[in-house]
């Protein structure tokens, strides 16, 4: 059976899928956990756990890329697994490297930081090179 978990670190999502996502109840599940993401910038499926996607799965995936698209929410797919990566072949998806998941959660990390010192020094505004 598949499993969906959500992290949300700042103003990202990463969504990870796991299990073998060929049934329309799984389609189902997952557009759920992306659409209620409505308050971030950056929606990431993590799909190192996806072990096979269906017609119905790779059908999803691209609504949830328009979904994306139309609310100004970068959509990402992370680490698909070699069958998974199989089937995207023959659809267009930003595949994020691991490079780029490590630029994008040292950014959240800095701007959480930053507001968090805010918060406790209001006095005290701190630079852009914090």
């Amino acid at each position: 059976m598949p499993s969906i978990h959500i992290d949300n670190v700042g103003e990202m999502a990463i969504i990870e899928c796991a299990g073998r996502f060929v049934r329309n109840e799984a389609a189902s599940q997952l557009r759920d956990a992306v659409t209620s993401q409505t308050d971030v910038q950056v929606v990431v499926l993590d799909l190192t756990e996806m072990h096979a996607i269906g017609g119905g799965g790779l059908g999803m995936l691209v609504v949830l890329q328009k979904w994306a698209q139309d609310h100004d929410i970068r959509f990402k797919l992370f680490n698909p697994s070699r069958p998974v990566r199989d089937k995207l072949k023959h659809v267009e998806f930003e595949i994020a490297t691991l490079e780029q998941m490590m630029t994008l959660l040292s950014r959240v990390d800095t701007q959480y930081a930053r507001a968090s010192m805010e918060s406790q020094f209001p006095s005290h505004r701190l630079s852009q090179n914090f």
